[in-house]
């Protein structure tokens, strides 16, 4: 039986010295970040139950997505660094020479850090949210997740698009506060607009009193009045000031009731057409067009 040498055992103390503190630095990162991942679901947590409006429950979990990345790369780091200092690996050089290549890389990596710049503007100036509906850079859709890099939208097809931060100049936030669900109708000339005005206050009454859109909408039913003459209809203007997202839904049912009471009624909702007038004079007087046979037309 061999019995180990003690000099031996004296040359792999150290390594094994060093081994556990380097396991024990990655031990205490990982239990470090799933307490910090646990303070901030509790934080959340607790300031979701005195959030007051929708918006702010989505502005907390907005920040408490991008506070979980943060921490993440931060006690990586911290533990990455540590572990190759307990290695032996002098930390100073790899700093100083990840300065240089970051000076080098950042040349052409500008866009990349305008991205983090950016992103963290949108997120101090409380900008988006996640679950707002917002138009950005053409496209528009569903926020699904904010980071310091990129946001990520979904439309109404499914579709699901990657805006970088750096080319976000403007944002169109159709979910912040209220929202107004404008609504244009066409009638025939021949109907009388008084009329139809008081047929979509009764269907606005109807539809503000239903159990499903009592809560949507905020205020009655806005008239602005007659907004165009087109070419075979009076286009009139209405609009309902309505919760947040909820300016598609008011406006479908709102156009499905009024469909139904138009129908009752015989307001007739016109469709494009074409009066053709043969040498009509000043006073009106047209002879009648007349239709030519087959012989004649040959």
């Amino acid at each position: 039986m061999n019995i180990p040498n003690m000099n031996d055992l004296r040359e792999w103390l150290p390594i094994a010295s060093t081994l556990l503190r380097v396991a024990i630095i990655l031990l205490l990162a990982w239990v470090v970040l799933r307490i910090s991942r646990k303070l901030i679901r509790t934080f959340s947590a607790y300031m979701n139950t005195r959030a007051d409006r929708p918006e702010d429950i989505r502005r907390i979990e907005t920040l408490a997505r991008v506070f979980r990345h943060a921490s993440t790369v931060v006690i990586s780091l911290v533990a990455g660094m540590l572990a190759l200092s307990e290695l032996g690996i002098s930390i100073a050089p790899i700093l100083g020479a990840a300065g240089v290549v970051g000076i080098a890389v950042g040349f052409g990596a500008q866009s990349l850090i305008k991205d983090f710049f950016n992103g963290i503007f949108i997120l101090v100036e409380n900008q988006i949210r996640q679950g707002d509906m917002v138009e950005i850079c053409g496209k528009t859709g569903m926020v699904e997740e904010v980071t310091l890099r990129y946001i990520r939208l979904r439309d109404f097809e499914g579709s699901v698009h990657f805006v970088p931060n750096s080319l976000i100049t403007t944002i169109t936030n159709k979910s912040r506060g209220f929202a107004y669900a404008v609504i244009d109708v066409s009638i025939a000339y021949c109907e009388n607009i008084e009329e139809v005005f008081g047929v979509m206050r009764e269907v606005s009454v109807q539809l503000r009193a239903s159990e499903a859109f009592s809560a949507k909408i905020v205020e009655d039913i806005d008239i602005a009045g007659v907004q165009d003459w087109a070419d075979s209809a009076v286009v009139l203007r209405c609009r309902f000031k309505v919760i947040p997202l909820e300016q598609w839904a008011v406006r479908r049912e709102f156009l499905h009731r009024l469909k139904e009471a138009f129908d009752a009624r015989g307001i007739e909702i016109p469709y494009p057409h074409l009066t053709i007038y043969a040498e009509q004079d000043k006073h009106g007087n047209a002879p009648p067009l007349r239709v030519l046979n087959t012989d004649e037309a040959s």
